[in-house]
């Protein structure tokens, strides 16, 4: 089968490799049908995640067609259209049953193209499928649901949840691209005040307006922390979710955030950020961080089933599996190509 393989930092090729085959009674194959590119992808490419080493095959985002299951698995059959989840769960560990799955210590977690063989290929085994997949209602498209792989559910569990956002609230999101609109489209779900976006690019802020951001400031232009205290009476925002992965922008938003409010960091960082105690100390503020754990799965199916959220509207670019290479560098390249997700099938 194709795969698209990792060597080393800076380097990813499209290449024949062997299909995969059930190693454990709990596994199964998938054939892909639809995949997707996250930016953790591309910190890997950037060397940002030393475990992923020459050889893996990345991708962690699918949905496809069960072909083969292990004697264990009961809940998905041959033939059943699944979502493949970016975290598998073991579903007894310590974490697992505190739903914890990103967490897994039976063999789970972020594994997925990290440190197993991943999902941007023709197949893909998946671990744990009775806990690791989610059969897919009929009448919904691939596409939307393949947005629940990751994206949703990360700035869902870890950037809304963890922010505890409550109706009234002022939230400020810092960063534009997947994650952070997909921050602010579930935000909205709690009835906050305003959200107010801040990105560096023009396209990036009008795209969170189209998401439902109440302001966006570009701050290339102008300055987020007096636009936000303008707008708050000086106090500053009651939540800032950090959805780049960079230090500047996360000491931006503890410099965004009032006293007793709460920051969220959702960013990938591959480099350590300063955190300004000295300036923090006293102003009572939380600080939260976290990789996803997929237990909001079912409930934001729920939600895309009945309409309530509609995530197709993330996919900007479609590319068939033979041009994977490409679809890299548009996703790679969004001030150029205005990229937001691309699905490879």
């Amino acid at each position: 089968m194709r795969a698209l393989v990792y060597h080393g930092p800076g380097v990813k090729a499209w290449e024949e490799v062997a299909e995969p085959k059930l190693e454990d009674d709990t596994d199964a194959i998938v054939h892909v049908d639809a995949v997707t590119i996250c930016g953790t992808d591309l910190h890997i490419l950037k060397g940002d995640v030393p475990a992923v080493t020459d050889g893996r095959i990345l991708g962690h985002e699918a949905v496809g067609t069960i072909t083969q299951t292990g004697g264990a698995v009961n809940n998905v059959t041959p033939g059943d259209r699944v979502l493949v989840s970016c975290v598998s769960a073991c579903g007894h560990c310590h974490y697992c049953r505190q739903g914890r799955y990103g967490q897994c210590l039976g063999g789970g977690g972020w594994i997925l193209g990290h440190r197993i063989d991943g999902t941007q290929a023709e197949y893909v085994r998946v671990p744990f499928a009775d806990n690791s997949t989610y059969p897919i209602p009929p009448g919904v498209s691939d596409e939307q649901v393949l947005m629940l792989a990751d994206i949703i559910p990360t700035s869902y569990e870890v950037g809304v949840l963890n922010a505890q956002i409550r109706p009234g609230d002022t939230v400020a999101v810092v960063g534009a691209g997947p994650i952070g609109l997909a921050a602010i489209m579930t935000a909205r779900l709690f009835s906050p005040a305003r959200i107010i976006a801040v990105d560096l690019a023009a396209s990036r802020v009008a795209a969170a307006r189209d998401f439902g951001a109440d302001v966006a400031v570009n701050n290339s232009a102008d300055d987020p922390v007096e636009r936000i205290n303008e707008l708050t009476d000086g106090l500053g925002a009651d939540v800032a979710i950090e959805a780049v992965g960079v230090p500047a922008t996360f000491e931006l938003c503890t410099r965004l955030i009032r006293p007793g409010g709460r920051v969220a960091n959702i960013g990938v960082h591959g480099s350590p950020a300063t955190l300004h105690l000295e300036d923090l100390w006293d102003k009572d503020i939380t600080i939260t961080t976290g990789l996803v754990d997929t237990y909001s799965t079912p409930t934001l199916l729920n939600l895309v089933t009945t309409g309530r959220i509609d995530v197709g509207r993330f996919i900007t670019h479609r590319f068939a599996m033979d041009d994977f290479a490409d679809a890299y560098d548009v996703f790679a390249d969004p001030g150029t190509s205005e990229a937001l997700k691309v699905v490879v099938s």
